[in-house]
């Protein structure tokens, strides 16, 4: 008799003896660990017959849920998945809390400040909140920057183990966007230690020419990784990299606000389920 040793607890909700519920506990289990699962791997995982897998694993492929790697074996995260997660973040209840904290910074440093998420190897920013000052560059929520060559990018980057970090960047194209950027592969891996080290980010005109940012993650709630970051940008002329850490104390001071709004939604997010 088979077991099946790690269908999350929606596996056993109410009603989860639906074939919607079980094909929803299968993409729980995938995107519960940084791996690619291959078919048999997930028959391993999750006790579940294989042809039943092979099944659902086709219906959610075709769904653009889930996308077949390179080697027509392994499964991961398909577009139309990342952007449901990223339309999640969005349009989450506590984006009002988030927001003040956010123009509560600007009003402190006078730069513009925005928050980041990470998604495949973009980071896009969910909400941003610009300063009043007649010169600055102005950059929507939704824009994406590539992970190598922005300050949240190197922080999301630095908080990964080293073989996740090198299968992202294995797969992302280290453009080089001005004459600072990072494109050398050993170069910005001894960049992303420094950042591990200082725990915090600089983009020093590495995306944008005249741009400099400092950026800093918002501490997680649970175990997992965190996935949101803070950061402030401002023209070089007015900000250079000295007196970008000198707004490294006000910065952390709003991602600890930020994790505490996540922290105090979780139980009652709890009670709803």
């Amino acid at each position: 008799m088979k077991i099946v040793k790690s269908l999350p607890p929606s596996a056993e909700a109410p009603g989860a003896d639906t074939p919607a519920m079980r094909l929803f506990a299968l993409l729980e289990v995938i995107a519960a660990k940084d791996q690619r699962y291959s078919l048999q791997g997930l028959v391993e995982e999750t006790g579940l017959p294989k042809p039943t897998l092979h099944r659902m694993l086709q219906q959610m492929e075709g769904a653009g849920l889930l996308q077949r790697e390179g080697d027509g074996r392994h499964y991961g995260m398909g577009t139309r998945l990342r952007r449901l997660a990223e339309n999640l973040l969005f349009n989450d209840s506590l984006h009002g809390a988030r927001h003040t904290v956010l123009r509560q910074l600007v009003e402190e440093i006078g730069e513009s400040c925005n928050l980041t998420a990470l998604s495949g190897s973009e980071v896009v920013y969910l909400d941003r909140v610009e300063t009043a000052a007649p010169l600055r560059f102005y950059l929507h929520p939704g824009s994406r920057v590539p992970v190598h060559c922005s300050a949240s990018g190197k922080m999301f980057l630095a908080q990964m183990g080293q073989a996740q970090r090198r299968r992202l960047l294995a797969n992302a194209s280290l453009e080089a966007y001005t004459a600072s950027t990072l494109t050398d592969a050993t170069a910005l891996e001894a960049e992303i230690q420094r950042v591990r080290k200082n725990g915090f980010a600089i983009d020093n005109e590495e995306f944008l020419p005249g741009l400099l940012c400092i950026a800093a993650l918002v501490p997680a709630t649970g175990d997992s990784p965190s996935n949101l970051c803070i950061a402030v940008q401002a023209p070089v002329m007015r900000l250079d990299i000295a007196k970008a850490k000198t707004l490294l104390p006000a910065l952390q001071r709003a991602a600890l606000a930020l994790s505490r709004i996540d922290a105090d939604a979780t139980p009652a997010r709890r009670a709803q389920a």
